[in-house]
């Protein structure tokens, strides 16, 4: 924008209006579009440049107010066109304002000398006493992040991402404060070196200080009242309200974090909502859920979660402090009064209940209910399979993805059945399958670590998970052909161990080739680390293939598929799915004879089950 100065009229109108000047020669003002007439009791200090102030501003509903700045003390402070700012009670010191902004009723918005406005905070999630092992930056994503922590413990990766991200930060970062453009911010206290991007409305907040918000037109974000937020960055289309307390977070896309939630040193990435209780040191992946006021999640690794109330994590597992944490790999769930002592890792899609003890280490055995009665821990392997839960779950996650297109940072891979689960399944029926031959089918209870399996539950299981396996080969084909890759895969890319970067589905060997390329300098920037998370997850389904191939030649024991075994497959994967079908039905008919489901819920979740058939082909 290009300005002049004020002209003797304006400064004689100006002070008519009881405003005032350090020095009026320091106050420029927009070629065009700027009127004095606008401006009342107003103290400029320093370094000022006005923009026009020619348009209406909409306060509420019907009610507009012309643009302009009154009742304010404004010091080294740019305002663009057609804001209106009035009733601030102390001052805006070092600041760069938008265009179309509303700033009304604040105590003090400023930028101290060394502000870093949230960026490069290193904050230590899952040892609450560790090393920092993640470090807070906009651009960074549920893949990043969980990259950073799998990997901390390598000094010349975690060296090499601490250069790529402070060169990120120090190319990006403004020199002040900036609010961006159509900003809207009321009854709030204070804010202190605080990025406010474009489309933000803050509302009755007390504290913002070393945070950046990276609202947007299509994502804006909206920050309430009594919330403080203290050294975080809050990204695009989230919503932190009533009262929330957070200091060292990171929140991604469209997560919500309201009413009296405290959380410090903790990530939250795409869609998460958090409510009433409290978070520490925890890692929340896409869409983690905790409603109640008494849940603890504290020394963790989560994603597709849900805590019940009164969930809490013990990361004292002893007496050299609170070190420990553990991982609830993918779609685990913990119920009402649930307790896990730490360190421990569950299986994916599993649920626990009661008091577990003994560390357990379930990855072997995903999709299995682990129960604590009195000093006993079972484990029903494969339950969660067949279950109303899981079958809503899977169909729910993808509705509600509340992210716009452009606005996806975290990478999420919907699929329940993948190299990944699957590759636990394989695991798990063989533990069955090895325990069941040592034993024989002569016994009530086996014994699996510290857990008891009782026989009908093992044989269930094996039963549960070959429905699994035969559901996933079947799919998987029949995409193939859909998406015309099938026949012997063209990569071995894929083959072996597959991971699960909190929303990301890789092989473990591309995951290393990234670690390789980190530290060799072949990506040199930030933005070409995401671009390669990006590029393993469009070849997601090539990979797949590669490894899935492999595994039904092995399953069937074949040397390639023929068109026979391909009907073999199809005829398999359609028996497994109506088996799987009528499992859950059985459940959710076990459920409505409870008495408490209204048969309208029940006949609508049956008739949704009904249509199952058409995925058949």
């Amino acid at each position: 924008m290009q300005y002049r100065s004020l002209t003797f009229e304006e400064i004689d109108t100006l002070e008519r209006n009881s405003c005032w000047a350090e020095d009026w020669t320091r106050v420029e003002v927009a070629e065009e579009g700027f009127q004095a007439k606008y401006f009342h009791r107003v103290m400029f200090y320093g370094d000022i440049h006005l923009g026009s102030f020619q348009k209406n501003i909409e306060i509420a509903k019907d009610f507009v107010k012309h643009s302009g700045i009154n009742d304010a003390t404004l010091r080294n402070v740019t305002v663009g066109d057609d804001c209106l700012i009035e009733k601030v009670g102390n001052y805006i010191n070092n600041y760069t304002i938008g265009n179309d902004c509303l700033i009304s009723n604040i105590s003090v918005m400023e930028t101290t000398e060394g502000a870093s406005y949230g960026e490069g905070n290193l904050i230590s999630v899952l040892n609450e006493v560790g090393d920092g092992n993640v470090i807070l930056f906009h651009d960074l994503n549920s893949q990043f992040a969980a990259f950073m922590v799998k990997h901390f413990n390598n000094k010349d990766l975690k060296n090499a991402i601490r250069r790529l991200v402070s060169e990120e930060i120090a190319r990006t970062n403004p020199e002040r404060g900036t609010i961006g453009n159509n900003v809207k911010i009321i009854n709030t206290r204070e804010i202190t070196n605080t990025i406010i991007q474009d489309d933000c409305e803050i509302s009755g907040a007390s504290k913002l200080s070393d945070c950046t918000i990276l609202s947007s037109e299509n994502a804006s974000v909206f920050i309430g009242t009594g919330v403080i937020c203290e050294n975080s960055i809050i990204s695009d289309g989230s919503s932190i309200i009533n009262s929330v307390k957070m200091q060292d977070c990171f929140v991604g896309e469209a997560c919500q974090i309201a009413n009296g939630f405290t959380a410090s040193q903790s990530v939250f990435f795409a869609n998460s909502f958090m409510a009433n209780g409290e978070a520490c040191a925890a890692f929340c992946g896409p869409f983690c859920a905790s409603h109640h006021k008494s849940s603890l999640i504290i020394g963790g690794m989560f994603s597709f979660y849900n805590a019940g109330s009164g969930t809490n994590f013990s990361n004292h597992a002893y007496k050299m402090g609170p070190m420990h944490w553990g991982i609830l790999e993918r779609g685990t769930k913990t119920a009402s009064g649930s307790y896990l002592l730490m360190p421990a890792t569950i299986g994916a899609f599993s649920v626990c209940f009661g008091k577990l003890m003994h560390h357990p280490n379930t990855t072997a055995l995903p999709f299995s209910y682990l129960i604590a009665e009195a000093d006993k821990m079972f484990l029903v392997p494969g339950r969660n399979i067949t279950t109303v839960g899981l079958y809503r779950d899977i169909r729910k996650w993808p509705r509600r993805d509340m992210r716009p297109q452009h606005s996806q940072k975290s990478i999420v891979n919907f699929d329940w059945l993948s190299p990944f689960t699957v590759g636990e399944i394989l695991r798990g029926k063989k533990i069955l399958e090895n325990l069941r031959q040592a034993s024989g089918d002569n016994v009530s209870s086996y014994n699996y670590h510290e857990y008891v399996i009782n026989a009908s539950s093992l044989r269930k299981g094996i039963k549960y998970y070959d429905i699994a396996l035969r559901i996933y080969m079947g799919a998987v084909l029949k995409r193939a052909h859909k998406w015309g890759f099938f026949g012997k895969p063209e990569t071995e890319i894929g083959l072996g161990k597959w991971d699960d970067l909190s929303g990301l589905l890789l092989p473990a060997s591309e995951k290393q080739r990234l670690i390789d390329e980190i530290k060799d300098g072949t990506l040199e920037t930030i933005q070409e680390v995401i671009d390669r998370f990006h590029e393993i997850n469009d070849n997601y389904r090539v990979y797949q293939w590669a490894w899935t191939y492999r595994m039904i030649l092995e399953y069937y024991g074949i040397k390639e598929i023929t068109a026979e075994d391909d009907a073999r497959i199809k005829k398999d994967y359609i028996e497994a799915r109506r088996a799987w079908i009528a499992e859950i039905r059985k459940d959710a008919e076990k459920e409505f004879e409870m008495g408490d489901v209204e048969k309208e819920v029940f006949e609508s979740f049956v008739n949704s089950l009904d249509h199952e058939v058409d995925f058949e082909n």
